[in-house]
């Protein structure tokens, strides 16, 4: 993947790949990235890691919904080190989450953002021998210290994704260099996709779903990739499939609990005024299909939200409504 996406810096430049909507509805510059863009923060953040790691070292990378975490999977993939993506931790059950993630993927180092810096840095005190990297705001002078790697063998590991845990303790499956490319051939004669094909998405970009198909897919592609946060869906769901008509995708999808979200929340009214048909392939993952309503078990396992804690998320989402 990493020659995919220098192949599309070289060839394809000024071709935008991610466009982030703020509030899941607003497209500004500075919430967008080119190939060349999105080629050379990577870089950057690569000779930054080379300073704090070494090549096949696990690092986890925990962001909030945005382009940074883009920016950061790359930029491990280019140094040669191994991305762990995880949600950002929530109270004290999901630091308990992240500790066992840490421990069993032994990596001493996380990148993260300015932002979420100080947060983190509570959860593991300096004797816990974790180390946090905010990666905002990068100097430019790391670019003369970058070096790129060598041919990378299909069986090198190009990440870990840990499963939410909520029936265990969360266990890593390691997807090779080769699993990542065959999984995206697959995905794209599957799907029927080409280089008209375009995205939107909300999944978030720690989750399997998110990071393989609304990220990776669309790169594997060369086609522009439309996200929004999974909270500005579930706020007003009609978010996305605005998006969809706005965009004219061609590609969405998500958990079977968003189609029944947008079944139940959209009112008939907003209905009337869709157009939706540019939308020629809308998948469903992750969780069975089920013929009745299961949303709160649903988006436990997707935000990793315990189900106890729902009676104040509904309230926070009313308030922001």
């Amino acid at each position: 993947i990493i020659e995919v996406l220098l192949q599309r810096a070289k060839h394809q430049p000024n071709k935008v790949g991610y466009i982030f909507l703020n509030d899941g509805e607003t497209e500004s510059l500075s919430l967008s990235l080119t190939y060349q863009e999105l080629d050379y923060q990577a870089k950057l953040l690569a000779a930054l890691l080379r300073r704090h790691a070494h090549p096949g070292d696990r690092v986890l990378l925990i962001y909030p919904p945005g382009l940074e975490f883009i920016i950061s999977f790359f930029g491990c993939l280019y140094a040669g080190i191994v991305a762990v993506p995880v949600d950002m931790p929530r109270r004290n059950q999901r630091t308990q989450r992240l500790q066992k993630i840490v421990s069993d993927a032994q990596s001493n180092l996380i990148l993260t953002t300015q932002e979420i810096y100080p947060e983190l840095e509570e959860s593991f005190p300096g004797s816990s021998g974790i180390k946090c990297l905010g990666t905002n705001n990068l100097e430019k002078d790391y670019l003369e210290l970058f070096e790129p790697l060598k041919k990378i063998s299909r069986d090198a590991l190009a990440f870990l994704q840990y499963t939410s845990g909520s029936t265990g303790s969360p266990k890593g499956v390691m997807v090779s260099h080769g699993n990542l490319m065959h999984n995206e051939e697959m995905i794209k004669q599957a799907f029927n996709h080409s280089d008209s094909t375009i995205f939107v998405g909300w999944l978030p970009l720690f989750h399997d779903m998110g990071l393989i198909g609304n990220v990776l897919q669309p790169l594997y592609l060369g086609i522009p990739s439309y996200l929004m946060s999974p909270v500005a869906f579930l706020q007003k769901p009609i978010r996305w499939l605005k998006a969809i008509e706005k965009y004219k995708a061609t590609t969405s999808g998500g958990p079977n609990f968003a189609y029944d979200f947008c079944v139940r929340k959209i009112t008939s009214d907003q209905k009337v005024e869709l157009d939706l048909s540019s939308w020629n392939l809308a998948f469903n993952g992750a969780e069975p299909i089920r013929s009745e309503p299961s949303v709160s078990m649903d988006l436990t396992q997707l935000l990793g939200i315990p189900a106890t804690e729902w009676p104040k998320l509904h309230c926070l989402l009313r308030e922001k409504d």
